[in-house]
């Protein structure tokens, strides 16, 4: 039987950090694993450009350095299909083919559109690129006649626009495109250091390459429940990040005595703190291991790229071949 196709892409833009293992990674990694699924995971370099266009100097290194977090966190290439967006050229003549059939109004009302134009002020994106991305996105998806999509809630707004444009093309041309499911995923509420959304445009994000010195200095240093001002005051272990990260690193029954502790004030911040680094570097060490193996084999890393780029293409050949002919070119 015919396994259901799962796809999903990262923009390299930067080191993936722990709220990008957690947020993604680990769902990737589930769904490979399971056996059922053939999947599908691209470096979505030209989505990159939606925002860096300006500097595309680190793309190819951070695209680089990406894959192998990748790897080192699970994904298997014997298990899913690794591949890079810009190496398989269909994925842009199909945007250019949905773009002419998709209505200016769906883009606008996208949510992400609206909050990144807000958020982003250190830069331009009042650019067709920046508007017109969802349909990049749609054609990444459907290239491959994805059955699945794993996302957070926040991105089911993605998804639906995606259904809409394949179900538009279906009814302009021909039923080509099946119209891809979300597969929800259970995403921790992983904060930064200083208790905002974890991101490396706020200098506050743990990283997956961070060890030693540098993870000890930024756990230390970490937000903690804000009313907690001295160590014989009662904690709230439900408002702490720190307590978040303990409940993934963490064993349950220490989990369970922390929380204990903290409520009575019988353990101080900094304790707790030192009981998550060694946590942290514990879960952490198995990764790290395989990132010191695969930054000496940068030729491993190229030919799972060149074995994955070259399956993507294949099936992307044929799926065009299918549009050409709903076309009637």
């Amino acid at each position: 039987m015919e396994m259901k196709r799962i796809v999903s892409g990262m923009r390299p833009t930067g080191r993936l950090h722990l709220g990008n293992l957690h947020g993604a990674l680990v769902k990737w990694i589930e769904l490979q694993d399971r056996g059922d699924y053939d999947c599908f995971y691209f470096v979505a370099d030209w989505h990159a450009l939606t925002s860096e266009y300006r500097d595309t100097g680190q793309i190819r290194d951070f695209a680089h350095d990406m894959v192998i977090d990748w790897l080192s966190a699970g994904l298997n290439p014997a298990k899913s299909t690794l591949f890079v967006q810009s190496a398989v050229r269909e994925h842009v003549e199909l945007f250019y083919i949905l773009s002419m059939i998709t209505p200016l109004a769906w883009l606008e009302r996208n949510p992400t559109y609206k909050e990144m134009k807000t958020e982003i002020t250190d830069r331009d994106l009042s650019t067709f690129g920046f508007l017109g991305y969802p349909v990049l996105q749609a054609a990444d998806i459907i290239m491959y006649k994805a059955y699945g999509v794993p996302v957070g809630v926040d991105q089911l707004p993605h998804i639906e626009l995606t259904r809409e444009i394949a179900r538009r093309f279906n009814f302009l041309y021909r039923g080509i495109f099946p119209e891809p499911e979300p597969v929800l995923t259970e995403v921790p509420k992983l904060l930064g250091i200083d208790g905002r959304k974890m991101s490396k445009s706020y200098d506050n994000a743990i990283y997956l390459r961070d060890r030693g010195g540098e993870l000890k200095t930024k756990v230390l240093s970490m937000f903690t429940d804000p009313q907690r001002e001295r160590k014989n005051d009662p904690g709230r272990p439900e408002i702490c990040n720190v307590f978040t990260f303990h409940g993934i690193y963490t064993d349950a029954g220490r989990v369970e005595e922390i929380d204990r502790e903290c409520r009575r004030a019988g353990i101080g911040c900094v304790d707790c703190k030192k009981i998550l680094l060694a946590s942290l570097e514990r879960g952490l060490a198995p990764l790290h291991e395989r990132q010191d193996y695969y930054l000496a084999r940068p030729g491993e890393v190229a030919a799972v790229l060149e074995s994955g780029n070259a399956a993507a293409a294949r099936i992307a050949r044929e799926t065009m071949q299918e549009v050409h002919n709903a076309l009637g070119f």
